[in-house]
């Protein structure tokens, strides 16, 4: 029967049709909903991993077992699975293994816009790559053909508009192979001699896969007028069918790595000009150059943002349809966090006492926006640890009794312990912020090792978080409730002055944790209030002004009172009954 599925069910459905017994995943947008649909099927052991690298590893580890496995991440968490994944293509497997990747070009919620397909290049190992939701089912059960037929783990490349777009899937059934004995073998320890021949063999199976990529059911030819011919994959495809229709010829490549040479070559000789339409980096187009074929394609597409109808239109010097437009300006609307939001008040004694704020990932990165403007910098899982250490040791006193690193409590188990075990134990007088919201909160509530709920919500262990900085090397750790601003910035001060590496953790579940029991609102007293505007400076959205007076927006405000702490003529004392 068919169904409506995003691309993310749709590859969830796939692994269970193929027979997946295990998944270990990091959550990331946009790639967190393949794990979540996953989870819905009890005969999928689900979990999420305290990080990307340790999640791979441990689908590999079911594949030694027998079991087909697979994995999913964003494109960043592909950098923090880098190093099981190459040493993996040498070592091969013993059933199949699928590594989902999801990019985001257009950087919708990521900190950078790189393209997953180097590393199936670098790791030399086959990925594909869907254009809709039925070919993500399709195409993550044939990862699992080619995977076990070439010994070797299978990329599934994703990308924003293809994991959160839905299209039409027919469901199959689920088959499950026939449990692989293990069988030890001394040639898998990847070492000297036998990683040596392991990098022969590889070079054999790529030299195999593109003899196979020539013909294989995922690279398809579509003749049409032959002036044109497009050469593309993914959602560019559906772009350029869009866009172009039938007035085009199009080779569509579904195994995007190793590409095929004489398909390519034999499209080309059909053609009288070929485009190269591709997303990010001009991967398709330098092996079409490597193969002597003039193409275009970074010369007329932008090797920079996420792709468009209209954009395709326009570099092509075609006419965009009519659009409905509204003739008023309308302001941008900058993301800000939720009203209530605990980091809210340690952004702004931070933003208050001019600390030099090294950020981390995740929903508090908006402590950078106006008009906190709290953070300096971030760069990746775990950096605002071992960067400020290095920032601290690098200015001494001066450095250490003004600056903070900042990281969530997912983020923090993620890559932030050994960050702090780096400053505990080489010695730098750096304070951490831990800010425990007691959940994954920017890629949508996904539960961490200390919630105490594993991903299906049943208990769990539970980190904790003072026990485990004391252990690893920290006697100053201090816990602060995140509302109440003067604790927060006595504690700072103090900790900051301290000669010693200290931790704060800031703990305040996220407001949006469902089942979470809120204040009632607060309410504005237009009588005391006297136009200061000092409750602003907090950006909290249930917050405005209006005929120089404050309004408390009572379907947004949680009567968190951090707001209160701000206003001294009591203007926002009053909550409704």
């Amino acid at each position: 029967m068919k169904e409506l599925m995003i691309g993310n069910k749709a590859v969830a459905r796939g692994l269970y049709e193929a027979g997946c017994t295990v998944i270990s995943s990091y959550p990331g947008t946009p790639s967190t909903e393949i794990t979540e649909e996953a989870a819905k099927y009890d005969e999928i052991f689900c979990e999420w991993a305290p990080n990307e690298k340790v999640a791979l590893e441990v689908a590999h580890g079911a594949t030694l077992g027998g079991r087909r496995a697979a994995c999913a991440m964003k494109h960043v968490g592909l950098n923090v699975a880098a190093d099981p994944l190459f040493t993996i293509s040498y070592q091969g497997l013993n059933a199949g293994l699928v590594i989902c990747v999801a990019d985001d070009p257009g950087m919708h919620s990521s900190q950078n816009e790189q393209d997953s397909r180097h590393y199936a290049i670098a790791a030399k190992i086959p990925m594909l790559e869907p254009s809709d939701s039925e070919e993500a089912r399709l195409f993550a059960k044939k990862a699992y053909e080619i995977s076990e037929k070439y010994n070797t783990p299978v990329l599934l490349r994703m990308c924003t508009r293809v994991s959160h777009s839905q299209s039409v899937v027919e469901p199959e059934d689920r088959f499950v192979p026939e449990q692989v004995k293990y069988v030890k073998d001394p040639t898998k320890v990847m070492m000297t001699a036998n990683s040596r021949n392991a990098h022969v063999r590889v070079e054999q199976r790529t030299k195999d896969l593109i003899k196979w990529a020539e013909s294989c059911e995922l690279n398809k030819v579509e003749m049409n007028d032959t002036k044109i011919g497009i050469i593309t994959s993914s959602t560019s495809y559906q772009y350029a069918k869009e866009v172009f229709g039938d007035s085009v010829s199009i080779l569509k490549l579904g195994m995007i790595y190793p590409l095929p040479e004489k398909l390519i070559i034999d499209f080309a000789s059909k053609v009288d000009k070929v485009i190269v339409l591709e997303e990010l980096d001009p991967i398709i187009e330098n092996h079409c150059k490597q193969l002597g074929i003039s193409v275009s394609g970074k010369d007329t597409f932008p090797i920079c943002g996420e792709f468009s109808q209209n954009l395709v239109r326009r570099c092509m010097g075609m006419t965009e349809p009519s659009t409905i437009t509204i003739d008023d300006e309308i302001p941008n609307r900058p993301p800000v966090m939720c009203a209530g939001c605990p980091h809210r008040g340690v952004f702004y004694i931070l933003s208050k006492n001019k600390c030099m704020v090294y950020g981390d990932i995740g929903c508090y990165t908006l402590g950078a926006v106006a008009p906190l403007n709290a953070m300096d910098l971030n760069v990746c899982m775990g950096a605002s640890c071992s960067g400020l250490h290095g920032f601290n040791k690098a200015m001494g006193k001066e450095g250490e009794k003004n600056s903070v690193g900042v990281i969530g409590d997912s983020t923090f188990i993620h890559s932030g312990i050994t960050g702090i075990t780096d400053i505990a134990y080489n010695g730098s007088n750096s304070t951490v912020i831990i800010l425990d919201n007691s959940i994954t909160g920017m890629t949508g509530h996904q539960q961490n090792p200390t919630t105490g709920k594993n991903l299906r919500g049943e208990p769990a262990s539970k980190v904790d978080l003072e026990a485990l900085c004391k252990a690893v090397g920290f006697n100053r750790v201090r816990v602060v409730d995140p509302y109440n601003l003067s604790e927060v910035e006595t504690v700072l001060k103090e900790e900051l002055s301290a000669d010693e590496p200290s931790i704060i953790i800031s703990r305040r579940p996220c407001v949006m944790i469902k089942g979470t029991v809120h204040n009632p609102p607060l309410k504005a007293n237009a009588d005391k209030c006297v136009g200061c505007k000092a409750c602003m400076r907090i950006g909290c959205p249930a917050i405005s002004v209006k005929d120089k007076k404050v309004q408390i927006d009572g379907t947004l405000c949680i009567g968190c009172k951090v707001c209160t702490q701000m206003c001294k003529f009591g203007a926002l004392d009053d909550q409704e009954k």
